[in-house]
């Protein structure tokens, strides 16, 4: 019901920091950046719609399923007695493994991609 609040914020944090690096290497050049961390923001933006996308996806699922609803408390686990238990616990079960696969995925997306530039 709440798994969808970790990958969410990470697509926050991860929108928020591209713009930062993208606003840093246009004032300051791309030589201000480390090699490695030029590269892996090249792919940032790749990595920006997989988890805002992801993130759509399950906000509609969830709002589909009715487990989010358009009314306060808006999660209709929170409307029981040790709701918020159960969502920290989904969040911290489902949610973070999300993220981190997601993640892991877009790693490998950019070493496949790099190399692919090498051997060009």
């Amino acid at each position: 019901m709440a798994c969808f609040i970790v990958p969410l914020t990470q697509a926050i944090a991860t929108t928020a920091y591209r713009k930062h690096v993208e606003k840093k290497a246009q004032l300051e050049g791309e030589k201000c950046l480390s090699p490695f961390i030029f590269h892996l923001s090249a792919h940032l933006k790749t990595l920006e719609l997989m988890l805002w996308g992801g993130s759509l996806m399950l906000i509609v699922d969830h709002i589909i399923s009715g487990e989010v609803t358009w009314i306060y408390p808006f999660f209709t686990a929170l409307e029981a007695e040790g709701g918020a238990l159960v969502m920290l616990r989904e969040m911290l079960t489902v949610g973070l493994p999300m993220s981190l696969i997601v993640t892991l995925a877009w790693g490998a997306y950019c070493c496949l991609k790099e190399r692919k530039t090498v051997k060009a």
